[in-house]
């Protein structure tokens, strides 16, 4: 699908209330084929982000910034005849399911934020991200996305996932070794949490239902959801035992009923 100039992966499974899927950092639209079954009643909306998957990973940054990716999501939404959707974004997607809430409030029915933020609070916590986030970019254009993945599965946020299968983790490697060391450069750049917007003012304004999710072992993430709650004026907030970041592939059968109930109440 030619959206804005760039070619999007866009797969759309089944019909009923639209549900637009959006993956992690490092992800793509296969991270959540194991769980699509907890949503028959919905029409599935499953997309690559720009740099991740089979979407294409221009060479400017600057395309990966979040307004314009947001951009992308609306005319996407345009392209399918969809006037309102539920989005469901984990973690990066969290961030650009909120920021598409936060930009265009028509659009979005409810929201499902999975172990996400809306963007860093002061001037300093953001240059200091983006510094960390460029650097971790070079890293990726110069030593390749197979030495990445290797560092970014070490890192403590994906501690919990020791749990998981070796069937699962090395499904979860396989996925996120296709993707272009450019598309994932340029989103740490253009889209990471340092370059976004921070959403945090804007939050009371969000009147559409709003449902937190966050793992009982994350605890920056429950923390940062906590917080959110107290200014989103209809949300909800589960914390999920037995997971951490990544509770959609740590707990899939309690997230998939957790998010079915929730878009069932509110549709």
């Amino acid at each position: 699908m030619k959206i804005r100039g760039i070619d999007y992966n866009v797969e759309v499974i089944s019909n009923g209330e639209p549900l637009v899927l959006l993956h992690g950092f490092t992800g793509c639209i296969a991270n959540w084929n194991h769980i699509l079954a907890e949503f028959p009643q919905h029409q599935l909306v499953l997309i690559d982000i720009i740099g991740h998957g089979k979407t294409e990973s221009p060479s400017d940054p600057s395309r990966y910034e979040m307004n314009e990716v947001v951009k992308d999501i609306v005319e996407i939404l345009d392209t399918l005849s969809i006037n309102r959707a539920n989005i469901l974004g984990y973690s990066m997607g969290g961030r650009l399911a909120l920021s598409v809430a936060a930009s265009f409030p028509e659009r979005v029915k409810t929201l499902i934020l999975e172990s996400s933020s809306p963007g860093l609070n002061t001037p300093e916590e953001r240059h200091n991200r983006k510094v960390s986030d460029e650097k971790l970019a070079e890293e990726i254009l110069s030593h390749g996305v197979e030495k990445f993945v290797q560092r970014w599965e070490e890192i403590p946020l994906f501690s919990t996932q020791d749990q998981l299968s070796l069937e699962t983790k090395q499904k979860l490697r396989l996925l996120r070794l296709q993707n272009n060391p450019v598309g994932l450069a340029n989103s740490l750049i253009g889209m990471g949490t340092g370059s976004q917007p921070s959403w945090w003012e804007q939050l009371p304004s969000i009147e559409i239902p709003v449902l937190l999710l966050c793992g009982e072992w994350d605890i920056k993430f429950c923390d940062i959801a906590k917080n959110m709650h107290k200014y989103l004026p209809t949300s909800y907030l589960k914390e999920i035992n037995h997971a951490g970041h990544t509770i959609h592939v740590e707990q899939p059968r309690i997230f998939g009923k957790i998010v079915s109930e929730f878009l069932s109440q509110n549709n």
